[in-house]
């Protein structure tokens, strides 16, 4: 699919500007960060870079784009025909996905011709922001957790189908154990969960019929939705006769899944109903409309739970569903520049920057400065060609378990802090545009 024309209009009438005015091949970097994490969450984790990427290697104009933009009547044949010859040739620098980030640092870094930079404003913030929005929100899922596994169920609820699949794969980012989401599971090689609905049950007579048809489909892996009825009266009662015969058969029932009702009551009550049994290898998942805050809940109130089926809130980013993603340009022909704003918050910073994790916190200066830290900007794209091949989404996730912890157990607040010398610059500039 085509991304040449996934941008907004604006920065289609700024790229024949630079061409009419004879800038658009003028060397310039860009800088994409964001401003303040979302609402609630408390550790924003980078998300998207990978697809950003491959959006970028393939970057160009089809014929069938040309012929849209021509048919707009709004642009000089000159500017048509660079477009025709337009390939991403930019430098791309970014911090490794999965690496937890703090607001005002440049998480991407591109350095190229004008025109190209502009062009990809649109894309590189939609990728970036929304992916990071879901791997931040599923990190904080997972935490309330406590290392219990948290099942993505949010495919019906995301926002369109290209949404749904960067919703699973950031949730798997932030930790995750599995998606519900079938072609997401086969683009990015994740684990596929899931039992039945409601509707399997309602579809039966009887409820114990549905729990027989569905144990002697999956023996192997069969966990019962038990609450459409009467959770304790009789959904827990009939999945405990589903057990007895799968042990005569030689199987075991691996779980039962509670989608409704109070669940700190309900899963004690079946947890007590299945060890009076004699099933007490027998989980409890627990799903229905859960976040962070109510997960944390029961984690809290020890309710005998298991793992954790979450959907809505996750994927939508129900509580702040915006990231504050910017895009600012930092330098045009060697030239530092800054958006000057009456908000500090909102004036940017100049130059070409490098940012040093260090114990206590994050440097971002210029990047010919030298400061103790690792530096986390590192090169992706050479020339607009891959410098390194693509990470998968465990690797990714992997990074995003680690560093996560490594900054949960140094015991300093991280702050983000100015070099000096980008600090002066910034501070000269400003002064000078008061002039």
């Amino acid at each position: 699919m085509s991304r040449a024309l996934f941008t907004d209009f604006y920065e289609l009438t700024m790229m024949a500007g630079y061409t009419a005015a004879g800038m658009a091949e003028a060397p310039a970097t860009f800088d994409l960060f964001f401003r303040h994490p979302p609402g609630g969450i408390e550790q924003v984790v980078l998300a998207g870079v990978e697809q950003a990427i491959d959006d970028l290697v393939q970057l160009r104009f089809t014929a069938e784009d040309l012929e849209y933009v021509a048919d707009l009547e709004r642009f000089p044949q000159q500017f048509l025909d660079t477009l025709a010859r337009l390939r991403f040739t930019c430098d791309v620098w970014a911090i490794p996905e999965g690496t937890p980030v703090f607001g005002n640092e440049p998480l991407m870094r591109v350095t190229g011709p004008l025109l190209q930079g502009q062009w990809i404003e649109t894309l590189l913030i939609n990728r970036i922001a929304y992916a990071s929005l879901v791997a931040s929100h599923a990190l904080a899922v997972v935490t309330a957790a406590r290392g219990k596994p948290v099942l993505e169920f949010g495919a019906r609820r995301a926002h369109g189908p290209d949404g749904s699949l960067t919703a699973s794969r950031s949730a798997i980012i932030g930790g995750c154990a599995s998606t519900s989401n079938v072609e997401a599971a086969r683009q990015f090689d994740l684990a596929v969960s899931g039992t039945q609905a409601h509707s399997w049950i309602m579809a039966f007579a009887d409820e114990l019929d549905a729990f027989r048809a569905y144990a002697v489909t999956f023996p192997d892996s069969c966990v019962l939705l038990v609450d459409t009825y009467d959770t304790l009266a009789r959904g827990v009662p009939n999945a405990i006769t589903v057990a007895a015969e799968l042990a005569q058969r030689g199987y075991r029932l691996r779980g039962i899944r509670l989608d409704s009702g109070d669940l700190d009551r309900l899963s004690r009550g079946a947890r007590a109903l299945l060890d009076n049994a004699g099933f007490p290898d027998v989980q409890i998942i627990a799903s229905g409309d859960l976040d962070a805050e109510r997960i944390a809940a029961l984690e809290a109130a020890e309710a005998p739970i298991d793992a954790y089926g979450v959907g809505t809130a996750m994927v939508t980013a129900r509580s702040d569903p915006t990231f504050s993603g910017v895009y600012k340009v930092a330098e045009v022909d060697e030239r530092p520049t800054l958006k000057v704003s009456g908000s500090p918050a909102k004036t940017s910073n100049p130059g070409c920057k490098q940012v040093w994790r260090t114990a206590t916190g994050d440097i971002v200066g210029l990047e010919h400065e030298l400061h103790p830290g690792v530096p986390l900007l590192r090169p992706a794209l050479r020339g607009g060609q891959r410098v390194s091949p693509p990470e998968n989404v465990h690797e990714i996730a992997r990074r995003c378990r680690d560093q996560v912890a490594a900054l949960r157990s140094n015991g300093h607040t991280m702050t983000v802090r100015l070099s000096d010398q980008l600090a002066a610059l910034r501070s000269e500039l400003i002064a000078q545009l008061q002039r």
